[in-house]
């Protein structure tokens, strides 16, 4: 989930430029949530402890200290244990939110920094089975010894979890420590070698990726590779080397020369072969849970599938392609009950049939572009091709002539497919950019199939044979796999020119190049040859990237053949390069067999056998409604005085269910108002209403007296916060807050900067990049930005997610200051407590529908109950003697007595001083709690999955 309402901001202030859709895209379109949802049990409180538990010691003897966190919410009662790995670059801090939700579910957590970062000491040896791997064996001879953990003659009850650099240490010390007895390994690495260094070809007879060896490394994905170790070798401790930071310095100056030369240096691929799990797979017997992320060109989804194949046959195991990824977000956050149930069935012995099968999350894509608003649907196989069930593959035919490609002199300029760490910001170049920086002219051969008869779902890896003929000894290439749009009739590699000669790629125009076109997963397949025989073809297997993808009727698949992309290394020497399909060779492409989950199911899009030019009538016709609703919306200057008013919104979705029906409110400067209700109210998507993400199917919103619709100008002057914030994982926070605002267009000195950096209170931590924030971090951090500019409506769904009491104490100070000023506030929740504390006034809907509004002060009066503060050493037991000769039923409540019946408060007072007790104050009011369960009762239907209240 990102923050959209930011979006619909900054589009408002700056449509019409192409650098504010960029920025704009950037920031908030294409970063995954990060996001804890609210667990039934968030009230359990969670006992910490801080421990220093001693690690492997470095090569030279010297002693290493691991800071670590213990969780439970049972001190005394053994429980299963989980050691929660944290990413590279992070710090325990980052495991614990997990941490907490699952020691609510009955575990004890052991969460702890890996050696050579934060408060542990050590250096970085990348997950190598000597040091970080026997870490890990320590952290479960930790776990043995602690009252808090069952065990049985000092064999824990104890599973492993981390995502990325703890993923892989989870599959190492389960191969390293039989005592483990599940691990899940998320968006994780299976061989650094070839992670970094990837081979997606072999020459002669075609050979399986899986066979390719890592004794010969491929193309050095230096970005990716450079941010991993920058993050590593940034905040190295005194007296450490500038360059290498904490990493071992053996490691770091074999990568150092690795960058220099853009090959593999022989002691790193060393190095890195012996990091990580794929040499240590066949040792592994706890039953593995794999998750990897479908937005990820670091640590693809062919990484997931080799750590399945070289498990044992006997180990149980199932695996799980989930959104996100380190294109987009890491996090374990939205897997948690597929987590918990894993861990319940193997650490608890809940008796849970085993599972093996595979489902996947596939995309869709819509009828003429990639908007990246479908909704996914999930797959789920029984078994995982090829390890339990079998893989089975579908040839397509691919045309085109062969073409010429030129490696450019320096290798540049550079095909454009992913920026490694800004989050896939490609996705939000549309059209014919994206394709157009992806697919340069004269530097890319392309194939394509006919327009597809049926819906494609592509989940894994294609094949393809090239025939390569280059002008060195040597040739790198990158290999895609596109889908095209059924908008224009795309290039074949070649067209005739004007005197009938077939053209090169280079000579045609980039009008032939396709206006939709999506790279699914924005991922390449590098090719590198080497001892070629210049002027001789060369026969060529590629395995093209492992993909979840879906691809509709009409649309083609295009095999793209490039000579450069951005995010490698590339020769700088100049080439020529000759590429044909093989003779006799079609595209392979993996052929899942597979249901729908959920109801879902894969959508047909009926609209293809209309012509193209219907389509265009349509769309047409459709920007001609649009634009005639919004000149039919005109301004209320009836309603100027009021920040935000709302008249019957309703919104049905296309099942039929109605998630808001008529809902009216409004409100009025120098309020903190309080949308409350209950899971599956209509709240969020009343809050979406609000801001023009979502169109209602009847009502209007006025904020100042405006209409709001997407992209309205008023929405300028509104601050939103919805569905919890999205930022730049590689960006500081305080470089995402100016990014953000830069983003607007408007003036440094009109953010009101310093007044949003107090706000978000992160100290230090304000200059760290966000990829290491904890949830609550991240939440202070969205606040702020919702507050840059001070605007005049302020609109927050769920804003204490993730944060601490304090700081909960010190936003309801903010909040009360900010509307204190004359500005709005509204706040969603579904926290009574807290919307009491913090709101001057309620909005309460339940199912869709406005059922109270009024000020706080109005909905908590009452005539039938009586607050009485009793003096210091008043007898509780004497006042309840003398109540209960009225009639009236007495309780003691948060120091108070809650005296309820219809007596008057002057004769209650009168009752109790009579009988000697000591009245100190006397209060007529209910708890909102009580208000709302008299409107909301018992608890109605459960909530759908795309209304979260």
């Amino acid at each position: 989930m990102t923050d959209r309402s930011a979006a619909a901001r900054a589009l408002s202030r700056s449509r019409g430029t192409r650098s504010a859709v960029f920025w704009l895209a950037l920031l908030c379109g294409f970063v995954g949530s990060w996001l804890l949802p609210v667990p039934a049990n968030a009230a359990v409180p969670v006992v910490e402890t801080v421990f220093t538990v001693p690690g492997t010691p470095e090569t030279d003897g010297r002693p290493v200290d691991l800071d670590v966190t213990l969780l439970t919410t049972s001190p005394t009662t053994p429980q299963p244990a989980v050691v929660l790995a944290h990413g590279f670059g992070g710090t325990k801090a980052d495991s614990l939110p997990v941490g907490r939700d699952l020691a609510r579910a009955g575990y004890t957590v052991i969460a702890y920094t890996a050696r050579g970062f934060g408060a542990s000491g050590g250096t970085i040896h990348l997950d190598a089975p000597a040091y970080e791997g026997a870490d890990a064996k320590r952290l479960v001879d930790f776990a043995a010894t602690r009252p808090e953990v069952r065990s049985t003659d000092g064999d824990p009850v104890i599973g492993f979890a981390g995502a990325s650099y703890g993923g892989a240490l989870s599959l190492v010390a389960a191969a390293l420590d039989p005592r483990i007895d599940a691990v899940v390994p998320a968006f994780t690495w299976n061989s650094l070698v070839q992670s970094l260094f990837p081979q997606d070809a072999v020459t002669g007879a075609p050979v399986s990726l899986a066979d390719v060896s890592s004794e010969q490394p491929g193309v050095f994905k230096q970005r990716w590779a450079s941010l991993f170790f920058l993050s590593g070798s940034a905040g190295g401790t005194a007296g450490r080397d500038a360059l290498c930071g904490r990493f071992d310095p053996t490691l770091c100056r074999a990568y150092l020369r690795t960058a220099q030369t853009g090959r593999p240096d022989a002691e790193l691929v060393r190095l890195l072969g012996a990091s990580g799990p794929a040499g240590l797979l066949s040792q592994v017997r706890a039953p593995t849970l794999l998750l990897q992320g479908e937005q990820d060109t670091l640590f693809p989804l062919d990484q997931a599938d080799a750590n399945l194949r070289g498990l044992p046959a006997g180990t149980p195991a199932r695996m799980s392609w989930v959104e996100g990824g380190h294109d987009a977000s890491v996090s374990v956050t939205d897997q948690l009950p597929l987590i918990e149930s894993w861990f319940g069935r193997y650490l608890k012995d809940d008796h849970t049939p085993a599972d093996s099968s595979f489902s996947v999350v596939v995309p869709q894509t819509s009828l003429v572009t990639d908007t990246g608003n479908e909704e996914p649907t999930t797959l789920v196989a029984p078994a995982y091709p090829g390890r339990g069930a079998p893989a089975t593959a579908e040839a397509v035919t691919l045309t085109g002539p062969p073409q010429s490609v030129l490696s450019p002199p320096g290798g540049t300029p550079a095909a454009l497919t992913s920026l490694p760490g800004t989050g896939g910001v490609l996705a939000a170049v549309a059209g014919v950019a994206g394709y157009g920086l992806g697919v340069l002219p004269g530097r890319s051969a392309t194939f394509t199939t006919a327009p597809l008869t049926s819906p494609r779902p592509l989940v894994g890896s294609g094949r393809v044979e090239l025939e390569v003929t280059s002008s060195t000894s040597a040739a790198t290439l990158f290999v895609s796999l596109w889908d095209l749009g059924p908008d224009a009739e795309p290039s074949d590699g070649a067209t005739p020119d004007p005197s009938g000669q077939t053209a090169t790629p280079s000579q045609r125009s980039s009008a032939a190049q396709p206006s939709s076109a999506v790279l699914p997963g924005g991922a390449v397949a590098p090719v590198r040859l080497a001892g070629l025989t210049p002027g001789r073809p060369e026969r060529v297997q590629v395995a093209l990237p492992t993909v979840a993808h879906q691809v509709p009727v009409g649309h083609r698949l295009q095999v793209v053949v490039s000579s450069t992309d951005q995010a490698y290394a590339v020769p700088a020497a100049a080439a020529v390069y000759q590429v044909a399909l093989a003779p006799g060779s079609p595209l392979s492409l993996p052929r899942l067999t597979a249901e729908a989950s959920g109801g879902s199911r894969l959508r047909v899009p009926l609209a293809l056998v209309l012509a193209v030019g219907l389509l265009v009538l349509a769309a047409v016709a459709a920007l001609v409604l649009s634009w005639l609703r919004r000149r039919a919306r005109h301004p209320r200057p009836d309603l100027a005085g009021l920040p935000l008013a709302v008249e019957g919104l309703v919104k049905t979705y296309g099942d039929g269910f109605r998630a808001v029906d008529g809902v009216s409110f409004s409100a009025g400067p120098g309020q903190v108002v309080g949308l409350l209700g209950p899971n599956g109210a209509g709240k969020t998507t009343t809050m979406r209403m609000l801001v023009g993400l979502i169109r209602p199917d009847a009502g209007e919103v006025y904020v100042g007296g405006e209409p709001v619709h997407a992209g309205s100008d008023v929405l300028g002057s509104v601050g939103a916060l919805i569905e919890g914030p999205g930022f730049l994982p590689h960006l500081t926070g305080r470089e995402n807050l100016a990014a953000y605002w830069q983003a607007t267009g408007r003036p440094l000195a009109d953010a009101h900067l310093d007044e949003a950096l107090a706000i978000a209170d992160l100290g230090g931590g304000l200059d760290r990049r966000v990829r290491g924030y904890s949830q609550g971090m991240r939440q202070r951090l969205g606040i702020a930005q919702a507050m840059l500019g001070r605007p005049r409506l302020l609109l927050l769904d769920e804003p204490t997610n993730g944060l601490d009491p304090p700081q909960i104490l010190a936003m309801r100070t903010v909040l009360a200051e900010y509307a204190a000023g004359g500005r709005t506030v509204l706040v969603s929740s579904h926290l009574l407590s807290e919307v009491e504390q913090s709101c001057s006034h309620v909005v309460v809907m339940n199912r869709g529908r406005v059922v109270l509004t009024g000020s706080m002060e109005e909905l908590t009066a009452t005539d039938d109950v009586t607050l009485v503060g009793l003096t210091a050493g008043a007898d509780v037991g004497t006042a309840r003697s003398a109540l209960a000769g009225l009639g009236l039923v007495v309780a003691l409540e948060d120091g108070l007595l809650r005296v309820s019946g219809d007596a008057p408060r002057a004769g209650i007072v009168a009752a109790l001083v009579g009988a000697g007790v000591g009245v100190e104050s006397v209060d007529g009011r209910r708890q909102l709690e009580e208000v709302f369960m008299s409107l909301v009762g018992a608890p109605g239907a459960a909530p759908r999955e795309d209304e979260d209240g």
